[in-house]
């Protein structure tokens, strides 16, 4: 019987009920509304028994509460209407998607490019640690406490491109701290930055790259005071960024007026030196990541338009992103950039 009055009532998009209410005369006829009509077919007594309108439409609503699914499926099955959102069949839309587990999630997140990276640095981790040159470990001690200058002039003459790369890694940190915060901060409620940027002040790219993969854009957004205080208001600077170029010019000027022969020892470094090795590799892979963390800021900030031929530049290292953050517009004339909390 309820499978018969269902599919009547789902094959017909409206008809005509009388309502003998005394405030509503007899010979008049009301027109039911197509949204409650699903509704209708759960409740066949009530058509033809129930003569306070007021009671009938409570009891309809309860009814339609309870089969919001099957309605929904009926509605759209009999009826050949246009999708009205203002119509009160869809009142409820949300908890019928919620029902039935369809509602709210959103596209689900690519994991692919997050599951590359993670073996980038599994396999770089593994080969540092375990394939890379170790024949000098005692040597690599001594410059370490040369450059840290824990070892006082003792007449050796270190390599000059050694010196400019040491003094270049520890401007990286820096140039990413400007590059990553706030614009590529991770969507509210999700992994923090800072542990990652102050991690990198020691282990580079290797400290970088698990932030990188557990990355989740879009970045929450920045309110006007945020950018008045430590640390945007340094990483926001021009003066920092004008700064941080005229070191990275220097430093690169430095190893790159050096003669043949001391390339070479840098060489003949690289291939004994676990600690020089590595520390090569840190400097690819930092300078490598670079354009794309500059076409992220860039892009948020609105400005891949005007700025897009920096983007090639990015790619020497240091002073090409150093380039960038000093010609970027600050992030207080971005008139929408706080659009990606209203995504």
């Amino acid at each position: 019987m309820l499978a018969n009055t269902n599919l009547i009532s789902c094959n017909f998009s409206c008809f005509l009920l009388k309502i003998h209410n005394p405030k509503i005369p007899s010979q008049h006829s009301v027109k039911l509304n197509d949204s409650i009509i699903p509704s209708l077919s759960f409740v066949p007594s009530i058509f033809q028994y129930n003569n306070n309108f007021n009671d009938f439409i409570s009891e309809t609503i309860t009814m339609k509460k309870r089969n919001l699914q099957l309605q929904k499926f009926c509605f759209y099955s009999s009826l050949d209407t246009d999708r009205n959102p203002q119509e009160p069949a869809f009142e409820n839309e949300d908890y019928v998607e919620e029902e039935v587990g369809g509602g709210g999630s959103g596209p689900g997140r690519d994991w692919t490019t997050s599951f590359l990276l993670f073996g980038l640095w599994a396999g770089l981790m593994y080969y540092v640690f375990f394939l890379a040159p170790n024949q000098t470990p005692l040597t690599d001690l001594y410059f370490l406490k040369k450059l840290l200058n824990l070892k006082g002039d003792d007449g050796f003459k270190m390599n000059e491109v050694l010196v400019a790369l040491w003094y270049i890694m520890g401007l990286y940190p820096l140039l990413y701290s400007m590059l990553l915060l706030p614009t590529a901060r991770s969507a509210k409620g999700s992994v923090p930055l800072w542990p990652f940027l102050v991690l990198s002040c020691f282990g580079g790219a290797y400290a970088l790259i698990p932030y990188f993969v557990l990355w989740r854009p879009p970045p929450p957004p920045v309110e006007e005071e945020e950018l008045k205080r430590w640390p945007l208001s340094i990483l926001e600077s021009k003066l920092t960024a004008g700064v941080t170029m005229a070191a990275g010019i220097g430093l690169l000027a430095f190893a790159g007026l050096s003669n043949g022969d001391v390339w070479k020892e840098f060489y003949q470094y690289f291939r004994e030196s676990r600690f020089i090795h590595a520390t090569s590799i840190d400097f690819s892979l930092l300078s490598a990541f670079a354009p794309f963390w500059v076409y992220n800021d860039m892009t948020n900030r609105k400005w891949e338009n005007k700025g897009s031929w920096l983007l090639p530049l990015s790619i020497v290292p240091v002073v090409g992103p150093a380039l960038y953050l000093l010609l970027r517009p600050p992030l207080s004339k971005v008139p929408s950039h706080r659009a990606s909390d209203e995504q």
